[in-house]
């Protein structure tokens, strides 16, 4: 989680410059949306990516000589006409690309270190670069944030009019923005909330579900009545591991918000219905449960007698996943993940 900024810290830490390149605008079809971003090392090393191929080899190359120099640059590549066979891409589009040299100041440790923060801990809050001509296309950068409270921290080098501007940006934008203020190129960048991925049931299909998931940037939860199966090393990169007395109170104590995901794989139907009861009278914002049609319409048969609202029932996605002819773990895992990544873009778009 957080790999850009974890190494941005670390680096700052062991008191090596970097470049932060960020795609700051995009106009067309491109390979990576605005906000993407990657750092390019003092040694010439890549974290992330702003897409690949010729555009992120040109990228890193640039990088090299801007480390060197301490200097930041606006990059602006068409990826449209002739550029299509010359850089190996048929997207056709172009991106404007900030390379902000990332020296190892007291400030921007404190900067990174705390942007780093906010994001591990699910708060609220937007990173702030400044870009500041200093000739043609090379800019002097600097960063601050704008916390949850709407106070920025760290220093702002525009005038009043600008901050405001800024700060009215922060407070309104789910998205990356590019401000023009003062001939300052700004980028107002807000926190992305995490999406945590609980997953009920540690068994076959659990353990390559946790580490794809962890790939594509959910916290992974897991719970389990079993110690052999709800263990750390069973799933090292579970942000949570839990082992529960039983599944009758399995959503005790978790923050359970819209942006949770919940898929539902414990070892029987029954244990798979009373966590679904459970999790239907939460906010999570998907439920999943794996298993048949014939699994599913019995489960839902019975929540019904219970007293369980079928529109509360439609919530749920079952079977889980994308229909893709899955039949591994390892594929069913890919399918389940792919369905929440695609809730998730929904949810954020």
């Amino acid at each position: 989680m957080h790999r850009i900024e974890q190494t941005a810290c670390d680096l700052l830490a062991r008191g090596q410059a970097f470049v932060l390149a960020t795609i700051v605008h995009r106009r067309g079809a491109t390979p990576r949306t605005a906000g993407s971003k990657m750092i390019i090392t003092c040694e010439g090393r890549g974290i992330g990516t702003i897409g690949g191929g010729l555009l992120e080899a040109d990228v890193m190359a640039r990088a090299a000589d801007l480390i060197r120099n301490g200097r930041s640059e606006l990059m602006h590549v068409d990826l449209s006409g002739d550029v299509i066979s010359t850089m190996d891409m048929i997207c056709g589009g172009r991106v404007d690309i900030l390379l902000a040299c990332i020296p190892p100041t007291p400030l921007n440790r404190d900067i990174f270190g705390q942007w780093h923060q906010l994001l591990t801990q699910n708060r609220r809050g937007c990173l702030v670069t400044v870009a500041l001509p200093a000739g043609d296309a090379v800019y002097r950068t600097s960063h601050c944030l704008v916390t949850s409270r709407g106070k920025i921290q760290g220093l702002f080098p525009l005038g009043p009019p600008a901050l405001e501007t800024v700060l009215t940006t922060a407070r309104n934008t789910t998205r990356i923005r590019t401000l023009l203020l003062e001939q300052a190129l700004v980028t107002v960048e807000p926190s992305a909330k995490i999406s945590t991925a609980y997953l009920f049931g540690g068994g076959h299909v659990a353990r390559p579900t946790a580490h794809v998931a962890n790939l594509a940037g959910f916290q992974v939860s897991v719970l389990d009545d079993r110690e052999i199966y709800a263990n750390p090393k069973r799933f090292p990169e579970a942000h949570q591991v839990r082992v529960l007395d039983g599944f009758d109170q399995a959503f005790a104590d978790l923050a359970v918000t819209p942006e949770s995901y919940v898929i539902i794989f414990t070892r029987g139907h029954l244990h798979d219905k009373i966590v679904l009861a459970q999790a239907l009278a939460t906010n999570a914002g998907y439920i999943g449960m794996i298993g048949s049609r014939h699994k599913r319409d019995a489960i839902y048969k019975a929540l019904r007698a219970e007293g369980i609202a079928p529109s509360r029932i439609e919530r749920v996605h079952c079977p889980i996943g994308l229909d893709i002819g899955a039949e591994s773990p390892e594929e069913i895992a890919v399918s389940i993940v792919a369905e929440m990544i695609s809730h998730r873009s929904r949810r954020r778009s």
